[in-house]
């Protein structure tokens, strides 16, 4: 946390009929650090000053135990009814609304490729290009900034 970043370096396992286990990420790619911003961190601290660790060093746990996708969907459901959400809402979403944030923001493919753990920039793109600003107007933008005030003397002249 005093470096404010997480490295996701292992997933948990739950395999039908065996307890949960700690295992690497689906690929090497989804091994990363991420840049974690003050709001998670502060929401972290409060975490861990009201929920210390579980025995094996989990941080999020119910009941002692580590969360599988089973118990996280019974949690998660009613605070998607509660949000107003859709109904069918998944957890995954959270992952989308990250990377729409990122892209938003300025990030570049390359970064938000990085911080989702994809194995490639197309991977990325085949995803999410549809949020990245428009090239049409990023061109009209880029030239009417360097030959922007020519252009608008030239049209108010002609207007006389």
């Amino acid at each position: 946390m005093l470096r404010r970043e997480v490295t996701v370096d292992q997933q948990l396992i739950t395999l039908a009929g065996h307890p949960p286990r700690l295992g690497p990420p689906k690929t090497q790619a989804s091994v990363r650090t991420i840049p974690l911003p003050h709001v998670v961190v502060d929401a972290l601290a409060a975490h861990l000053a009201a929920y210390p660790n579980a025995s094996d060093g989990l941080v999020f746990t119910i009941e002692d135990q580590p969360i599988s996708r089973q118990m996280f969907g019974h949690r998660w459901r009613p605070v998607v009814k509660a949000a107003g959400m859709p109904a069918g809402t998944g957890f995954h979403a959270l992952r989308h609304y990250y990377a729409s944030l990122l892209i938003r923001h300025g990030e570049s493919v390359k970064t938000v490729q990085a911080r989702l753990g994809h194995a490639s920039a197309v991977e990325t793109l085949d995803t999410y290009s549809h949020l990245w600003p428009d090239s049409d107007d990023r061109t009209r933008e880029a030239i009417d900034t360097v030959l922007g005030a020519p252009a608008d003397s030239l049209r108010t002249e002609a207007g006389r």
